[in-house]
C-alpha cells in the first residue's frame, strides 16, 4: 500500500511543478496523502518483516 501513496505523493508534486495543479490544490493534497499513508500503516495487521500478524496495540 505504501508504494501507491509514494506514487500519489510524487504525482501531486510533479503535476504542481508542471503547472497542471495550482499551488492551492498541492497545498491541500499533500497533507491528505501523508495522513492516509500513516492511517494505512497504523491499521495494517501484517508485520512487514515476516508477514505474521502483529499483536494488537495495548493501552489504546
Amino acid at each position: 500500500m505504501m508504494p501507491i501513496f509514494a506514487i500519489a505523493f510524487g504525482l501531486v508534486f510533479l503535476l504542481g511543478a508542471m503547472d497542471v495543479l495550482t499551488a492551492r490544490v498541492v497545498s491541500i493534497a499533500w497533507p491528505i496523502i501523508v495522513i492516509a499513508a500513516g492511517l494505512s500503516k497504523l491499521t495494517s495487521k501484517m508485520c512487514s518483516c515476516c508477514g505474521m500478524h502483529s499483536p494488537k496495540m495495548q493501552g489504546m
